[in-house]
Formats: structure tokens, sequence, C-alpha cells
């Protein structure tokens, strides 16, 4: 510490100094010539001074290290050391992560790699602790996590908070395992992150007293200013899922600016490395007319403050040297990326090698049970079937009662035109349990495609149009540890290993990209429509929070009634 007094004072020489800047003071909204130095890893203070390093700036623009308030890095499927080699030549120092995904195969052994991430990456890694896994009661995940598993993890330093509690009924009904989990967050000092869409009123008072401080959910104005009226901090979303900055960002104002921040929820390698990351979002936000510094506190100053990151946020003496270097507040074209006081990428290219902690405890995680010919086999005795009807570009399905062609009184997808069989092949501990339902305006023919990656409870869920190609394409997924599989004609035509968790690979993104882009190409090939986008809607079919009609390895259940009901309508569970 006398070190770094002495070089903020001046009497010994800082480690770099960056001269001809203009700064970004996130503090007072101005923009001023300056230079900047580092030493020991924190901003010492500004003005021309000695340094064994200056950098000259060349009139570019310095602003803090970009922050992601909300993120589940699984959805980059890539691992952390991979995700930061994307982020960070985007001007991403730090970022909130929510391992809901990894925590619902690998419980505690996810937070503890994530942690060990955070202490070895220049990217500052910091957790949300997953608050619902699993989701609901109705699936079978690889773990559980209860109050005293998250306890031994709430006082580490790279915890900001407890994750997005999407439990909102359980919230509201005041159930003793929610309750134990916001208590213990409240006891720690940390904040809870928010995760309730279209709540209001005074269902919104009452998820909002618990202590909740923040939500990315917001997709109205009317949600915008009924959470922000009550005290609840908005992360502006624009992630590769959901887009709700178009909607959010004129709502804006001097105000409350204060109160936002900018987060990505969920961002795919393709965006990563083609669009970028939060310098992408800070363009949108721009470019839909928000006043480029007040963009600029979005997405450093305030995103720290709502998640209590201490020493990020702003080029200040004594915070963390996290900066980037940018051309305008318009493009936010990064040309340096500094992390911890040292440069750490420059051009769009790493300047150092990354590396992820050992995956040993996240690997070989798919066990399944021996799966008989006839497992996927579907009796339907009164010919009238529950369907779930699909619909592109959204989550939301409905449930649909259609008069189906059946074969010695099994359903038979190929006689059945726009309609497929959807199979959830629990994965976790081998219970054998397979829930069989059909589904609507997916349109796969002549072939059949299987993913690990299955919201929330990640089983192996498979859709297609013949039970061998369906059989071929889960046991293709298990015996790569999890992945992605298409299968046709009984051999495999396309594949994504998964190995980490069955949600990951430590493969370079570009790897993990080109797969995609055939495996999309091949299943729209096959006869799925163009609008729909294949993997991210068959993820979605066995999550049983989002309406209407859903399928897990236990059945098809109904979100509406809250119950499992019977693929056979003519028949009661």
């Amino acid at each position: 510490m006398k070190h770094r007094i002495n070089m903020a004072a001046g009497t010994e020489p800082a480690d770099i100094l960056i001269t001809n800047a203009r700064v970004v003071d996130v503090f007072s909204g101005l923009v001023r010539q300056d230079s900047v130095a580092i030493g020991d890893g924190v901003f010492l203070g500004f003005g021309q001074r000695e340094a064994r390093e200056v950098v000259d700036a060349q009139g570019a623009y310095l602003l803090p290290g970009f922050i992601d308030a909300h993120i589940h890095l699984e959805s980059s499927m890539v691992t952390p050391a991979r995700f930061a080699e994307m982020a960070l030549p985007h001007g991403t120092t730090s970022v909130v992560a929510d391992p809901h995904e990894l925590a619902n195969v690998c419980g505690t052994a996810a937070l503890r790699f994530l942690l060990a991430s955070a202490q070895t990456l220049p990217l500052s890694i910091f957790l949300a602790l997953p608050s619902c896994v699993p989701a609901t009661p109705f699936e079978d995940s690889g773990a559980v996590l209860k109050a005293e598993d998250l306890a031994p993890f709430m006082d580490d330093p790279y915890v900001a908070s407890l994750g997005e509690m999407m439990n909102y009924p359980g919230v509201l009904s005041g159930d003793p395992e929610v309750l134990e989990k916001l208590a213990l967050s409240r006891s720690r000092r940390k904040p809870v992150d928010g995760h309730a869409p279209a709540l209001l009123g005074r269902e919104l008072d009452a998820y909002l007293c618990t202590g909740i401080a923040n939500t990315h959910e917001c997709t109205t104005a009317e949600e915008f200013h009924q959470n922000l009226m009550r005290g609840c901090r908005i992360f502006l979303r624009d992630g590769s899922a959901a887009r709700n900055l178009p909607a959010l960002a004129p709502l804006v104002t001097p105000g409350n600016c204060h109160r936002c921040a900018f987060c990505c929820d969920d961002r795919h390698a393709s965006e990563l490395l083609t669009a970028g990351h939060m310098d992408e979002v800070l363009r949108k936000a721009v470019a839909l007319g928000m006043d480029p510094v007040t963009a600029v506190r979005l997405c450093t100053l305030n995103a720290a403050e709502a998640e209590g990151l201490p020493g990020k946020g702003a080029i200040a003496p004594g915070y963390d040297a996290d900066c980037v270097l940018v051309d305008d507040l318009a493009s936010f074209n990064v040309r340096m990326t500094f992390a911890g006081g040292r440069q750490i990428a420059a051009e769009g290219r790493m300047l150092v090698l990354l590396a992820d902690p050992p995956l040993n405890d996240l690997t070989n995680t798919v066990r399944l049970a021996p799966l008989p010919d006839d497992v996927l086999a579907l009796p339907l005795p009164s010919g009238r079937a529950r369907v779930i009807r699909l619909h592109p570009g959204s989550l939301v399905t409905d449930a649909e009662e259609h008069d189906v062609a059946c074969t010695n009184g099994l359903f038979d997808a190929r006689q059945n035109d726009g309609l497929c069989k959807l199979a959830v092949v629990e994965r976790h501990k081998a219970t054998g349990k397979v829930g069989v339902g059909i589904l609507a305006g997916y349109g796969l023919r002549n072939a059949a495609v299987a993913t690990s990656v299955s919201h929330d409870s990640h089983n192996i869920v498979v859709c297609g149009d013949n039970d061998a190609d369906m059989l071929a394409a889960v046991r293709r997924v298990a015996a790569m540890g999890g992945g992605i599989a298409v299968a046709g004609e009984g051999r495999i035509l396309e594949e994504l290993p998964l190995p980490v968790a069955g949600l990951m690979t430590h493969e370079a993104p570009e790897t993990v990209v080109r797969a995609l882009d055939a495996i999309h190409g091949l299943l729209h090939g096959h006869g799925i429509p163009a609008n729909v986008a294949p993997l991210m809607a068959l993820s979605f079919m066995a999550l049983p929070v989002i309406p209407s009609l859903k399928l897990t390895a236990r059945g098809l259940f109904s979100v509406a009634d809250w119950r499992f009901v019977s693929v056979d309508a003519a028949a009661r569970l």
C-alpha cells in the first residue's frame, strides 16, 4: 500500500500513464482532456507524471471497463476463458454471471468452478448465486440447491448477489425455502436479483417488499415505471434471446438514469464474434437517442453500484484499473482494453493467453438408463391428443387438441402432417424417466434432433418424425457427454459435442459457430420453417414455468392448470 501511495503522490513512477485521452467522468457527466496514471492494478490519479510505460491515446475516449449486470455465460456454449477471449476485446471487463444452467447440472461444483475462474481470468466474474435450482418441483435436475448449500459461498468476495428469483409464486405464497434464501441474502447484505415478468400492482409490492433489488424482465413502459417508482433498479436487456432496448431506452431520463443499467442476459458466441458485447449495447442505446455519457454510466458505474461491485465502474483514484479506449461515443469501436492495470486486448485481439481452471467436476454428466427400442412409443387409444403448439419467436406455447392418425394404436408422426414427436429423457441420475408428447409447428421431417441444452434442468430433449432417428440422436448426445446431434436415415448427420455439463465446450468459439450454422442449415433443410430458431425453440419445450403446455421427463405439463395431463385427450391422470 505504501508503494501505491507513493506512486499516486508522484514520489515514485507509476506503472502506466495514458496520455492525450478524452476521459469520460461518470461522476460529473463531463468529458475532459487528461492523462491517467495506473499502478498496482488501480487508478492512481490524473495529470502528467513519471511512469515506466506511456500509452498515447491519440485523442481517443477513455471509459471505465464495461460491465454486463446480468448474464448466463452458458448461453455462449463456451467455457469462461473462451467467453473472456471474445468479450475483453470488445471492452467488457466485468460480468455478473448467474450460473443457473451449470448449477442445475452440477450443483455446488459449478459454483466452485466459476469462483476459480474469477480468481484466474482477467475478466472479473462476479457470481449471482442461483436461487432456483431446480426451477420447479416438476423437473428432474442434476442438483438441488437449498439455502444451506448457498450459505458457504455468500461471503466470497466474488459473490455479488442472490441470483434471479424466478419463483415469484413462491415469494408471493411465502414458500419457506424461498423465504430462507431471501433471509440468507439479507443477512449477508447481498442484493437479490429479480425475475417477475408482467408482475404489477399489489403483487409487485409483495414481491419487492422482500428486498428484491432489480429486474431485467421489463418489456413495457408500464412495467418500467411501476418497478422504478417502487425503488427497483431496471436492467435494460439487449441479448440474443430477448431485446428490450428499443422499448425501454426512450424511457431513460436525467431524473431516473441513475437507477438503470444494461445487461444481456444471454449472448450467443456468433453475436459475440460478429457484433460484440456491451459495446454493441452502447451503440444501440446511443442510436436510439440516449445521451452517450448517460449510456456509458449505465454500462459502468450504475451496474457496479446496483450489484455492489467494489472498485468497479469508474476512472478515479483507488478504483480497479479497468478501462477502455474507444474511437468515439457513437461507434464505441474499442482500440484497447485494460483489466487490473494490464493491457489485455488491442484492435480486436487478445494480447494474453487464457486458460480455464480444471473442468473435471463438470464433465461426464450424462447418465442414461438403458433405452429399449420401444421407449418412445406413444399409445393413443382415443385417437385424440393434446398437442403443444410452437409459435415462431416466442417461448410461449398453446395447448391444442388434434385428431391424430395412429399405427397399431401408437402415434405415428409420419402419418400426421405438421406434427412431430417430442420426448424428454432424464440424463442426470439414470432414472429411466422419459416423457413423450406431440409438437406442432416445428416441421421436422425425415430426421431427428436431440440436445442436452434443455432449460432449465437440461435433460435431453429430442424431436423427430420417427423413433429410430430420435433414439440415434439421443444415444449420440450421451456418447459425446452432452451436446447436439442430428440423425437421419439411421446415421448422424451433424453434431456439436458439449462435454462441459452438456452445456459448453472448451473449443474455440469459431468452432461452435461453424457447427451451429451447419446444424441450423440442415434442420431448416429438413422442414423446420425459416422463422423458427430450431435449437432455441427446442431448448425451451421442457420448461414448465412458461405457458401453456410443456413436456418434462415426467410427462406433459399444463402450466395453466399447474399439473400433469395425459397426452391422450380422452384420458385423465
